[in-house]
C-alpha cells in the first residue's frame, strides 16, 4: 500500500496550498494482524489512487451494483453488508491505516470477494477516480461532527461535496448518511434541502428509520442504552 493519503497541491509558484480537510490524519500504531492483513490481503483488496477514472468492472470483474462507503472506520459494518449482499459490489474508503487492515483482516476471515478498500481523501478519489453515473448508493455513516462553531467549515457534508456525490450517484442511486449529533443531523438537512436533483425519502421530508441494509454496530448499541439518538438521511438523485 502506497503512504499517499493526501496528495499536494500547489500554485503556480511551487508553494503548497493549505486546503481544508474534514478529516484528521490519524495514522496511528498497527497492530501486528493489521500489518500482516494489509502486506498480505492488499493486493487482492487494495487499490491504490491514481489521477484517473477507475474501471469499475474491471476492478471488481463483474458489472453488479456499486456501494461506495466512506469513512468506514475499522470496517466491521461495511464487511457486514458486503457478506449480506454478495450480488452487489462494495467501494471502501479510509484515511486511517490501522483501519484498513482490520477491515482487510475480517473481510479475509469473512470469505468476502466482492470488497474493495482504498486509503485516500475519499473526495479527492470522487472527483478524480470514480466515474459519473456509476453509483448505487453513497454510505456516508458517523462522520467527524467538528462540533465547534470554528471547526464547522470542516464538517464534509457541505454543498460542493453534496453536488459532487450527485454527479456520481446513477440516476435512483441514493446519498445515506448517518450521525448520532442532532446539531449535525440539521445541517446534514439543510444542505441536503439546498441542492437540486435530490429527493429526500423520508415521508416526513427530515430523518428516515434506520434502514436494515445499515448494520447495528456496537457503539449505537451502546449510545441506545445511553440514550442518545440517531438521524438517518436518504436522498435520491431524481435528475
Amino acid at each position: 500500500m502506497i503512504d499517499n493519503v493526501i496528495s499536494p497541491e500547489f500554485d503556480e509558484n511551487g508553494r503548497p496550498l493549505r486546503k481544508v480537510r474534514s478529516f484528521v490524519r490519524r495514522q496511528g500504531r498497527l497492530t501486528k494482524g493489521q500489518q500482516q492483513a494489509l502486506e498480505t490481503y492488499w493486493p487482492a483488496m487494495g487499490i491504490e489512487f491514481t489521477p484517473q477514472p477507475l474501471n469499475l468492472e474491471q476492478a471488481f470483474g463483474n458489472t453488479h451494483p456499486v456501494v461506495l462507503e466512506i469513512g468506514f472506520g475499522m470496517g466491521a459494518s461495511l464487511v457486514a453488508m458486503a457478506q449480506n449482499h454478495p450480488h452487489q459490489n462494495f467501494l471502501g474508503i479510509e484515511v486511517h491505516s490501522p483501519g484498513v487492515g482490520a477491515c482487510l483482516a475480517s473481510a479475509h476471515e469473512a470469505g468476502v470477494s466482492n470488497l474493495r478498500v482504498m486509503c485516500h481523501d475519499a473526495v479527492e478519489v470522487l472527483e478524480k477516480m470514480i466515474p459519473d453515473n456509476s453509483l448505487r448508493l453513497v454510505q456516508l455513516f458517523f462522520p467527524d461532527p467538528w462540533h465547534k462553531a470554528r471547526h464547522n467549515k470542516r464538517r464534509i457534508v457541505q454543498i460542493p461535496f453534496v453536488e459532487l456525490v450527485l454527479t456520481k450517484l446513477k440516476l435512483g442511486g441514493v446519498f445515506h448518511m448517518a450521525t448520532d449529533w442532532q446539531a449535525y443531523a440539521e445541517h446534514m438537512l439543510a444542505v441536503m434541502n439546498t441542492v437540486a436533483g435530490y429527493h429526500n425519502q423520508s415521508a416526513t421530508q427530515t430523518y428516515v428509520p434506520r434502514p436494515d441494509s445499515r448494520p447495528l454496530t456496537k457503539f449505537e448499541q451502546r449510545g441506545q442504552r445511553l440514550g442518545h439518538g440517531v438521524w438517518d438521511l436518504m436522498f435520491e438523485r431524481i435528475k
